[in-house]
């Protein structure tokens, strides 16, 4: 009998489990999904003052300087391509020249890219044809130089200007 008794439990049992099992509830949520535009520039701070003090004797090109502590990173899902532009506040007086020269994974560098002239209505194209996704900690390489018989020129704060656009 006791057997009985115990295949009986045990058949109890199993029914109550498999009837658990088979009772299920589900509920349906509704999602709208959206992806904004995403476009982002930053730079890993400012370079370090930019100081000529030297040139050779006869020539009236200065010794140019170069600085090369600075990144900057980008990241986009706006169009198949944009590009960064360059420009200074206000444009720098005849016989100095600041170039820049970003590098980039992403797009095309135009190298070295002289902004002595440009202001914010005339920026010029740094890195083209930059793709979808991210370039990060790219290289932003300025170099300054000056004629002599532009003078001296006490220290002046300037600023660049980088712009992702398409």
């Amino acid at each position: 009998m006791k057997k009985s008794v115990s295949i009986f439990v045990a058949a109890v049992l199993s029914l109550a489990i498999a009837q658990n099992a088979m009772a299920q509830a589900s509920v349906n949520q509704n999602l709208n999904l959206a992806v904004s535009a995403v476009y982002k520039i930053a730079t890993s701070g400012d370079p370090g003052a930019m100081t000529i003090t030297t040139g050779t004797a006869g020539n009236n090109t200065l010794t140019s300087v170069t600085d090369a502590s600075t990144n900057y990173s980008i990241t986009q899902n706006f169009a198949s391509t944009v590009k960064v532009t360059a420009n200074l506040d206000a444009a720098l007086a005849a016989g100095y020249m600041l170039q820049i020269n970003l590098a980039s994974a992403k797009g095309t560098s135009a190298g070295n890219v002289d902004i002595s002239a440009t202001t914010p209505a005339s920026a010029l194209n740094a890195v083209t044809g930059i793709a979808l996704g991210a370039d990060a900690n790219k290289t932003i390489t300025y170099t300054f130089g000056a004629t002599a018989d532009a003078g001296v020129l006490s220290s002046t704060a300037k600023t660049v200007t980088l712009t992702l656009t398409n």
